[in-house]
């Protein structure tokens, strides 16, 4: 699980206990905090992915919150054949890289220049393996058009779940976590869209129709 710009694996630890708590092995980054790709980090992520594929021989979920979840997709496109799925939470990934109000203090904290960063990544593109984007209209930080995966040719597993959230507390809100475990809970080569009218259409409550203008 990887954290959001600035943060560390404190930030998602109650997420991880409530995994823990229903039987998955769930890990954090374990790199401090996270102020951007700078030098060696994706490699060690990368590693991060392979020893728990191989210690387990079992395909490795991987969850990334705002900024970790860019770490996510493109390392799942890097790994196939190590990962299982990818879910963001609050994730730009599809919008112009000024389209999140933390733009600058992603270049502060990095050293990098946002616009010149994404030149090496095609961040729209989907990873080859199920993947959900979990976002809010009511983000506040991050444009949710930006956090939207468009239906991709080379991987119809993909989906969006809109929650009702807050950028800062969508890792922690009981709708995200919910739709995360269902997602983590689907067998493996057998995923299914995300069903939101489920429990009478109870569900339609907490997430609301994603495509909706």
């Amino acid at each position: 699980m990887f954290p959001g710009l600035s943060a560390s694996d404190a930030s998602t630890i109650p997420l991880r206990r409530y995994l823990g708590s229903l039987g998955y092995d769930s890990h954090g980054w374990s790199q401090g905090f996270n102020f951007g790709p700078r030098a060696g980090v994706l490699e060690a992520a990368r590693r991060q992915v392979l020893e728990h594929h191989e210690a387990s021989g079992r395909k490795v979920s991987l969850i990334g919150w705002s900024l970790g979840g860019v770490y996510a997709r493109e390392l799942a496109k890097e790994l196939p054949d190590s990962v299982r799925c990818v879910i963001t939470l609050g994730t730009p990934f599809a919008g112009p890289p000024k389209s999140t109000n933390a733009w600058r203090i992603y270049e502060l904290t990095s050293g990098r220049a946002i616009d010149r960063e994404i030149e090496n990544y095609n961040l729209p593109e989907a990873p080859p393996v199920p993947t959900t984007s979990i976002f809010s209209r009511s983000d506040g930080i991050v444009a949710w058009q930006g956090s939207v995966q468009k239906t991709a040719p080379h991987n119809p597993h993909t989906e969006n779940i809109e929650v009702v959230a807050s950028h800062i507390g969508i890792g922690l809100n009981p709708s995200a976590w919910w739709a995360v475990a269902d997602r983590l809970a689907q067998p493996e080569s057998q995923w299914q869209p995300f069903d939101r009218n489920g429990l009478f259409g109870l569900k339609g409550l907490l997430y609301p129709d994603p495509d909706r203008g």
